[in-house]
């Protein structure tokens, strides 16, 4: 069985799933269930991840194999709102094309663009997969849209 990049994180700093639990604040049975790709990683806990260990949420995520040594980076919603919108519009899709390609509703995607709601994780890897684009970036945790090869 192939090894998740969590697991691989995990493993690479001598530590037990329980340790990473304890310091996320979550139970280790649901710890266990993302590192296990049972269930998705919610984007707050992305972005705690990629605090605990200094490093870019794409290479969690697989987008990259190039591991960036990151400063440690609070959930701004109103940015990632309006990188949210910049990025749909720079897509040139409409509110009705982005929830039809998410199989959503562009009510739900409105609210991810104002701010309302923080975008799902499944949604986020998704848009980034589908336009190329750094989750890093649309997270606010860099300046720089591109994913690092």
């Amino acid at each position: 069985m192939k090894s998740t990049r969590l697991e691989e994180l995990r493993e690479e700093h001598n530590l037990t799933k329980k340790e990473i639990a304890k310091a996320l604040k979550v139970s280790t049975s649901i710890y266990c269930r993302w590192e296990n790709d049972k269930d998705s990683i919610p984007t707050i806990r992305l972005n705690e991840l990629a605090n605990f260990y200094n490093i870019n949420v794409d290479y969690i995520l697989r987008l990259t194999n190039n591991k960036v040594t990151m400063k440690k980076s609070i959930i701004n919603k109103n940015l990632i709102s309006a990188r949210t919108r910049e990025l749909r519009m720079d897509m040139k899709y409409t509110l009705r094309d982005i929830a039809k390609i998410l199989n959503t509703t562009s009510s739900t995607w409105s609210a991810y663009e104002t701010g309302k709601t923080l975008i799902l994780s499944s949604f986020l890897i998704k848009i980034c997969q589908i336009s190329k684009i750094s989750v890093d970036w649309l997270l606010g945790r860099t300046d720089n849209p591109k994913i690092p090869n």
